[in-house]
């Protein structure tokens, strides 16, 4: 099990206070930072990656696939199942309200961040910001954790009631995908096509031009 790294007891109380009674534990294109009217402008009218489970299919050992699967219409968000050889690694993506590109912003980015170090009871890994969508790596980060959605739910709060442009709110898609790790290929194998999704919408040449990435917490694999 990952413990944390950084640990805050306003966070522990915040998010029990949040849940109430529902806390379960479980065991060519350019980047364009514009202001305009305080607002992000990122060049996104050649499309984006989508948004929903990474393009890889992976089969039911976590092995990347080269021919690509057809994506589940709802997520499922099923129980991280503990191993107690292996890391407990979910790969996590949320999207805006309606697709709206309003991520790829500085002040957004530093919010973001805030919150999930806030919100430490999941770690968040290596993470990539689009302009309408969220991509991170996350592992349990206290021995007894809140489920994945729950926790999710918790850090976008927190985001919103200090989200900095009240007119773009509501900010948040009502739900997300997230998929379990089984084997440290699928790992290396979704962080590749992750890290190089700025570049796949043109908004970026190389991906380490990409200002709204990083790595909160190293994350690593065993087994």
């Amino acid at each position: 099990m990952l413990l944390s790294l950084y640990w805050s007891t306003t966070a522990d109380e915040n998010i029990s206070s949040f849940m109430g009674n529902n806390h379960n534990p479980q065991s060519g294109g350019r980047q364009s930072l514009a202001a305009n009217g305080g607002h992000c402008s990122v060049n996104t009218e050649n499309g984006c990656d989508g948004a929903q489970p990474s393009k890889i299919r992976i089969d039911p050992e976590g092995a990347a696939l080269s021919a690509p699967y057809s994506p589940r219409k709802r997520p499922v968000h099923l129980p991280v199942k503990e191993w107690s050889n292996r890391s407990n690694i979910v790969f996590v993506t949320i999207c805006s309200k309606n697709r709206k590109p309003i991520f790829a912003c500085e002040d957004v980015h530093a919010l973001m961040v805030e919150s999930w170090q806030l919100a430490n009871h999941w770690l968040v890994g290596k993470y990539v910001i689009m302009p309408d969508h969220v991509h991170f790596f996350c592992a349990p980060g206290v021995v007894e954790y809140p489920s994945l959605k729950q926790w999710v739910k918790f850090w976008k709060t927190l985001v919103s009631k200090k989200w900095p442009r009240l007119e773009e709110q509501p900010v948040w898609q009502d739900n997300f995908w997230d998929t379990q790790l089984r084997r440290g290929d699928s790992y290396s194998a979704k962080w590749e096509y992750v890290r190089n999704n700025p570049v796949r919408a043109e908004l970026v040449k190389r991906s380490e031009d990409w200002l709204f990435a990083g790595e909160l917490n190293v994350l690593r694999w065993t087994e």
